[in-house]
């Protein structure tokens, strides 16, 4: 039963240590990437607590959906500080991310301890070909509901063609995209009605009101004070690093990049990951593009939002380039370090945005924008696809140049028939079978391990 109203402090409507509990089990369960995840919090909070209703738990998932990051952990945040406010805010946030960077971290340093074993290079010989198959998986999800217009098909495949055969920067493709869906909306009226997420009706009724729940009202002095202390949180660990390891070392690039990577990763892990793959990979040479693949394997057996794969990322690129520290340490820096400048954001956005949230959703012209983003997503996340293809089906690949046009093409003589396999497998048993991700990256993993022990 929701507290009676002296039993609430803080703005509290459920005691913070109740609410403490329940979000750590729920953060134990996130499998499955954002549909899992906003599913389970659906059973704990909608379903089973009844703490908020159906229609405010969809009317704030909306509202993420506005939002660059993870929308899954910025929906645990929001309703968090629906129920406890800024403290409640914080703890599910906090919590919702912390079981997955901590098993990353740890499958990180087994990574880097012993990546070049048979047990592990069978282990990622198995899970490198399904996650072929999950985002591929994701292309066509996110198609089926984005591209409702035959202008939002042109749109995707154009974003393709910038990304695979004209190394078009991913943040220029998502403002280009959000530009052309405002444009485009102009003449066609319906793009301005944003495909949402599946109607499930009104739900068990809620215990708590929803006039109980924690609001701010919105000001400029409100504002003011959560801008400066969200900038001051979020890149202080940036200027220490720098201040005592030097502003030209891994760790400042690590921070810098990946702040700027958390204003424009709209669509999901699966479309900054273009971004980060070819940044990281062939600007930054912090890992190799096999590397890329192996990472994200990594994420998807983890809980958590799966664009925590940037841990890896940071911790593979300082360990190999570690400066004055030690390579074990620097590799925990750099993990920590991006880690903290990838989600803070995500605190402040919703601290910021929440008492404005009615305002964003009835404005036509930026559900317009996201449209055509939504839309350019789709083209990202297949352009991802062929990244991870061309490196894991084959051994070797060749690039062609006409002018502005750069296209990596695979040798052919170098397919492995074992990855072909595996991902025709992954691919029957998600699609034809309806195996969860995490199901099917465990028997491939298994049967590239035995492969790999064998011979």
């Amino acid at each position: 039963m929701p507290p009676r109203p002296s039993e609430s402090q803080h703005g509290d409507v459920i005691a913070l240590s109740e609410a403490t509990r329940t979000w750590l089990a729920i953060s134990l369960q996130t499998f499955g990437g954002p549909a899992g995840q906003i599913a389970v919090m659906q059973h704990h909070l909608v379903d089973e607590k009844r703490w908020i209703g159906q229609r405010r738990f969809l009317h704030a998932l909306n509202y993420c959906m506005l939002l660059p990051g993870p929308e899954a952990q910025q929906l645990a945040i929001y309703t968090g500080w629906l129920l406890n406010g800024l403290r409640g805010g914080l703890v599910a946030g906090v919590l919702f991310v912390l079981p997955g960077m901590l098993a990353l971290l740890a499958l990180t340093v087994l990574y880097l301890a012993a990546g070049s074993t048979d047990v592990v290079s069978g282990l990622f010989a198995g899970l490198a070909p399904a996650v072929i198959a999950i985002v591929v998986q994701a292309v066509h999800r996110v198609g089926r509901r984005a591209l409702t217009h035959p202008l939002l098909v042109v749109l995707a495949v154009v974003s393709f063609v910038a990304l695979t055969g004209f190394s078009v920067p991913f943040p220029v493709v998502v403002l280009a995209a959000g530009l052309l869906g405002w444009l485009a909306a102009r003449w066609v009226p319906e793009l301005r009605s944003l495909a949402g997420h599946d109607d499930v009706g009104a739900g068990p009724a809620p215990l708590i009101s929803d006039d109980a729940l924690h609001a701010d009202p919105p000001s400029a002095g409100r504002t003011l004070r959560i801008v400066a202390v969200g900038l001051f949180v979020w890149f202080a660990p940036v200027a220490l690093a720098a201040l005592l390891l030097g502003s030209g070392s891994v760790y400042v690039d690590q921070g810098l990049f990946f702040s700027g990577a958390a204003l424009v990763t709209f669509g999901g892990a699966y479309a900054v990951l273009s971004f980060v793959a070819q940044q990281a990979v062939e600007v930054y040479g912090w890992l190799a593009p096999g590397e890329m693949v192996r990472g994200l394997a990594l994420a998807e057996t983890t809980p958590g939002p799966l664009i925590m794969v940037v841990q890896f990322v940071a911790g593979l690129g300082a360990y190999r380039d570690p400066g004055a520290v030690d390579p074990w340490l620097g590799m925990l820096l750099g993990s920590l370090l991006v880690t903290w400048v990838t989600f803070v954001p995500c605190f402040l956005f919703i601290f910021l945005g929440a008492p404005y949230v009615e305002r964003l959703r009835d404005n036509q012209h930026l559900t317009a924008a996201l449209t055509g983003i939504t839309a350019a997503v789709v083209g990202v996340i297949a352009s991802l696809a062929v990244f991870f293809a061309l490196h894991t089906l084959f051994d070797d690949t060749r690039t062609l140049a006409w002018g502005p046009a750069y296209l990596e093409l695979p040798v052919l003589g170098s397919w492995s028939p074992l990855a072909f396999a595996l991902t025709a497998l992954a691919l029957a048993l998600l699609v034809g079978r309806g195996w969860s991700p995490l199901r099917t990256l465990g028997l491939c993993a298994a049967i590239g391990l035995v492969v790999g022990l064998v011979g």
